[in-house]
């Protein structure tokens, strides 16, 4: 249990109870709540008189900042921390790192998009990178149960809110730089500078891992030591032959020439998968004891996850940029015998700019796509739609809203040799409109309808 809480139920006796004001809750509504749980202590922004010691502070959140990596950076960063970032990649990337230290009987744990992984421990996130104060529960929860090695998804916006602070990176990655969270970032320069601050928290020492194909691994080069994968990177892809439900793979690093079968398909999870490798090579592993293992290791839910239906196949994936989208579609492009299906849709309250863009990138690289609902949370779905096809041209697409009865539709489409793409939530289990979470897992539809 760490000193400090910013939830008023989850206080415990003794620990202080910091009142932050969000966008949506105030925290100091729930100070009675605090006290009352046991709170020892209250920090917050507002002149108030209570029955416990109080602290008056300009701002919480840089408080709990403050005190948090004052009080437990040390501690944290006796743990080898692996950090990745970069628009595409990163889930994956970092889940196959965790599982390759895993199978090499590594004390390690995951903290990303899918969640907090420790053994058969799984508990959910909110983030992609959660708040600092959830950030630290973890590391400290890896550490407190021996753990050597956290790997952790790094997104642009923890770098821009500053939600790794106090944490030194034994060694990072960056996968990609592609359009995305422009609502948030405005211009991709910004983006760009907000993800180059992962060399801040990087040991200057320690390795940087950079994707030598995407022109914006140059920016990473500041930093003095750092090796590249590629087409033509310190881990040279030479050859590689991709099947619906494997990768065959030839590379080669420094003189030696390295073959391996990967439990993974298409072109981008080669990359993946040398972002990983990468990464537990640079802790001093062998790359024929990770190769050893990579037989054992399999993509995490919602990453390419594939199906056998009827005469065809249906695949999971979280594609949710242009980029992403354009990937996965390319990828089954190259394996199909048949015809790709397409099922996508857009975020509501979401970067609107990219949702014309994803929609002409679906309905040029598919023979058929249905657009529809991908948590429309408050905006209309109707204008998300508009958004999507205003400027396609194509005639090979429908609009189905309701996202259980468009894959339905498309499972039904199915012919021999065929492939459904289903796009966009990958291992969300749930489907967000107005501000309701519903029921919702594309994975299961699937399985119900095979």
């Amino acid at each position: 249990m760490l000193k400090y809480e910013t939830n008023s139920k989850l206080v415990k006796e003794g620990q202080i109870f910091v009142a932050i004001k969000g966008h949506t809750v105030d925290g100091h509504d729930y100070i009675p709540e605090a006290i009352k749980n046991g709170a020892s202590k209250i920090v917050g922004e507002k002149d108030l008189s209570l029955s416990i010691p109080y602290e008056k502070v300009a701002n919480s959140e840089e408080y709990l900042k403050k005190h948090l990596t004052e009080d437990y950076s040390k501690d944290v960063n006796t743990l080898k921390i692996i950090g990745v970032t970069g628009t595409n990649g990163k889930t994956t990337s970092c889940y196959l790192t965790y599982e390759i230290l895993k199978a090499l009987n590594k004390k390690v744990a995951y903290l990303g998009t899918i969640g907090y992984f420790y053994n058969e421990q799984k508990e959910e996130v909110n983030n992609t990178t959660p708040d600092i104060l959830s950030l630290y529960k973890f590391l400290m929860h890896a550490k407190n149960n021996g753990c050597e090695y956290f790997v952790m998804e790094v997104s642009s916006h923890a770098l821009s809110l500053e939600r790794v602070s106090g944490l030194q990176f034994t060694t990072c990655a960056f996968t990609n730089l592609t359009e995305d969270h422009l609502d948030y970032h405005k211009t991709m320069e910004a983006y760009l500078n907000e993800k180059r601050k992962i060399l801040n928290y990087l040991k200057p020492d320690n390795l940087m891992i950079l994707n030598s194909d995407d022109e914006a691994s140059e920016k990473f080069k500041t930093h003095k030591n750092y090796l590249t994968y590629g087409l033509d990177g310190d881990y040279k892809i030479l050859k590689y032959n991709i099947y619906p439900d494997h990768t065959d793979l030839e590379f080669s690093f420094l003189e030696n020439v390295y073959q391996v079968t990967t439990n993974l398909t298409s072109k981008f999870n080669i990359y993946n998968y040398l972002t990983s490798l990468a990464l537990v090579h640079s802790l001093q592993i062998s790359i024929p004891d990770i190769i050893s293992v990579t037989k054992e290791i399999y993509p995490p839910k919602g990453r390419c996850e594939t199906y056998k239906v009827g005469k065809g196949y249906a695949v999971v994936d979280y594609a949710h940029t242009p980029d992403a989208v354009e990937k996965v579609i390319a990828a089954y492009n190259e394996l199909k015998k048949g015809r790709i299906i397409t099922i996508i849709g857009c975020g509501g309250d979401r970067d609107p700019i990219k949702r014309p863009i994803m929609g002409n990138i679906a309905t040029k690289n598919s023979d058929y796509v249905i657009f529809t609902n991908d948590n429309p949370r408050t905006e209309d779905p109707e204008k998300i739609m508009n958004d999507i096809v205003k400027d396609n041209k194509s005639s090979n697409y429908e609009i189905i809203y309701d996202r259980k009865e468009a894959i339905v539709k498309g499972i039904k489409m199915l012919q021999d040799e065929d492939i459904l793409l289903v796009l966009g939530k990958g291992h969300e289990d749930y489907q967000i409109v107005g501000h309701t979470k519903y029921h919702l897992d594309d994975a299961e539809i699937i399985k119900e309808n095979q």
